[in-house]
């Protein structure tokens, strides 16, 4: 079943995090993902979303698919760099069976 990892985004540093995005994107693909929403500012029908906040919506084949990439030493040097560079909630979430 596909895994989803949701990230609610707020940019610290512009530069940091573009590089960042490309440090990540390239781990994530060695890890079969792909995104499906990838810094959206998401519009609020219920409730509030906070206006600095992006969205980003990953797609894995498998929970297990997901956990292996983000404790991969390929997308650790994303990690070091997305301190400095964003402040973000992430959340790995189970979809439906396809």
């Amino acid at each position: 079943m596909p895994a989803y990892v949701i990230s609610e985004v707020e940019v610290l540093d512009e530069q940091l995090a573009n590089k960042y995005r490309t440090l990540a994107e390239a781990s994530i693909r060695l890890y079969g993902g792909r995104y499906v929403v990838r810094g959206a500012m998401p519009e609020a029908v219920e409730g509030t979303w906070p206006s600095d906040r992006r969205l980003v919506v990953v797609k894995f084949p498998d929970r297990e698919r997901a956990r292996q990439w983000y404790a991969s030493p390929e997308y650790e040097e994303a990690l070091q760099i997305r301190k400095p560079a964003l402040e973000r909630r992430l959340l790995f979430a189970d979809g439906v069976p396809e």
